[in-house]
């Protein structure tokens, strides 16, 4: 079984996700042919090589063009979501995060989630993002992924509401049932959108579990920090050492559940 892990040693975010996976071997131009099927414009994906701390990452950049956009609600982008020609996997998974991220948003802004505007900016890159993500595993023939607890950054971050408290609210709303702790840095470790995709596909946030490893990449954040301000992305075939061959099926009923998030850190 192809087994994807998440290292979230200095949190999660969209354009994170995107760099590790084109770090662990997601062709970019490929991705980026791919993602030409949504019917979005106005944006130029753009991929860097950079160091951090003396390690080779891939820094994502989703640079807007002048073209107006639309306002965008959940029901528009789930339109243009299933107006792509992406496989059906795809489009129900990038819906199913999008979902999540209106709920939470919903919550902290006391509506409903068809009525939670994505900016329109913001919308594009959660698009590029999401769906990039999405896609970039099922590139990579994933059938499993796990997560790490995440870390969370204190203090505060500017945002187009005003200054609010870190972590943001939507992101905390988003990680219920799901295992953090304070990393004790300041600012904001965690976004939303990197919330809503971990939450929405990983089956568990566990230690690294037993896999014999075939890829790892690493996915630039855009700050810089003291630590490395990195995603690390293992890829590798699940590793039973304590199982004889006909008794992997039994073996694997463990983690058989979806969203039984975190049930290893009680």
């Amino acid at each position: 079984m192809n087994i994807a892990y998440f290292d979230c040693f200095s949190g999660i975010s969209g354009d994170m996700c995107l760099g590790a996976l084109i770090s662990a071997g997601v062709d970019f131009e490929l991705l980026k042919g791919e993602l030409t099927k949504l019917p979005v414009q106005g944006y130029v994906l753009r991929c860097e090589k950079v160091m951090r701390s003396g390690i080779t990452a891939a820094n994502i950049f989703v640079d807007m063009l002048d073209e107006a956009q639309p306002e965008r609600y959940l029901a528009d982008i789930k339109r243009v979501i299933d107006n792509s020609e992406l496989p059906e996997r795809v489009k129900e998974k990038s819906k199913a995060v999008f979902d999540r991220l209106a709920a939470a948003e919903a919550i902290v802004h006391d509506t409903t989630p068809e009525h939670v505007q994505f900016h329109e900016v913001g919308a594009v890159d959660a698009i590029v993002d999401v769906v990039g993500t999405v896609l970039g595993l099922n590139l990579l023939g994933v059938q499993r992924v796990y997560a790490s607890p995440l870390p969370m950054g204190k203090g505060f971050i500017k945002c187009m509401h005003g200054t609010i408290p870190s972590p943001a609210p939507a992101t905390l709303e988003i990680l219920h049932n799901v295992p953090i702790y304070g990393a004790g840095i300041e600012g904001e470790l965690v976004t939303p959108t990197g919330a809503a995709l971990i939450s929405t596909l990983a089956d568990a946030f566990i230690d690294l579990p037993a896999l014999v490893v075939k890829k790892v990449g690493y996915g630039a954040g855009k700050k810089v920090m003291e630590q490395p301000n990195l995603l690390r992305l293992i890829v590798g075939d699940k590793h039973d050492q304590h199982l004889h061959p006909h008794e992997h099926k039994h073996g694997e009923s463990n983690h058989s559940h979806p969203h039984q998030h975190g049930h290893s850190h009680t």
